[in-house]
């Protein structure tokens, strides 16, 4: 085996995995409780039931909303979005009433009782299976009941969905990024020429 490790440059264990999806949590199950966290930890962990996590801080004020209702719902972020993010992820839900303040939109799902967010390109209605304590946050495993999508997102011929028209972003290292141009899609590397 070879030492190559003189190029590189060990730093202490952290969380290096990027770059991350950026997403909206919505949460609440009346007006008065709504609430907004912006969330980097987050991913898919099943496909059959679908299912995903968020990794949320205890002393955020999403996290007892909901640890009591059992559900939230993922809205995914476009560029368009991205400001309004940014403020819901610095701002506090216990002082400020993040759907009024942003002038973002709460609408009913069909699922659960929690809010999607109309500009979001799409949403995920989402019921909490498990939650697992692991230090600073804890893990909400849930199981996606809906999704709902942008009707300017599909093909209009093969009725496909095309998520690249909805111009996602990314967190890398306190960073938001648009995604790139596409380099292949699954498989490419062996598909016949």
């Amino acid at each position: 085996m070879q030492n190559r490790k003189n190029n590189k440059r060990t730093l202490k264990p952290g969380n290096m995995l990027n770059p991350m999806p950026v997403v909206m949590v919505s949460c609440g199950t009346t007006p008065d409780n709504y609430n907004i966290i912006t969330v980097a930890w987050t991913g898919t962990i099943c496909s059959d039931p679908p299912m995903c996590y968020v990794a949320i801080r205890p002393t955020r004020h999403s996290y007892n909303i909901i640890k009591e209702e059992k559900e939230f719902v993922i809205n995914l972020v476009s560029s368009e979005l991205v400001t309004v993010t940014d403020w819901c992820g610095v701002k506090s839900g216990k002082k400020v009433n993040k759907f009024m303040q942003t002038n973002l939109t709460p609408v009913r799902g069909e699922k659960v009782k929690s809010p999607l967010i109309f500009e979001s390109p799409v949403n995920l209605e989402c019921v909490v299976k498990e939650i697992v304590p692991l230090g600073t946050h804890d893990m909400f495993i849930a199981e996606i009941v809906a999704v709902h999508a942008d009707q300017n997102l599909f093909d209009r011929k093969s009725d496909a969905l095309l998520l690249e028209r909805a111009n996602l972003v990314a967190y890398s290292h306190g960073q938001y990024y648009n995604l790139g141009k596409r380099l292949g899609k699954f498989g490419f590397s062996v598909q016949k020429k």
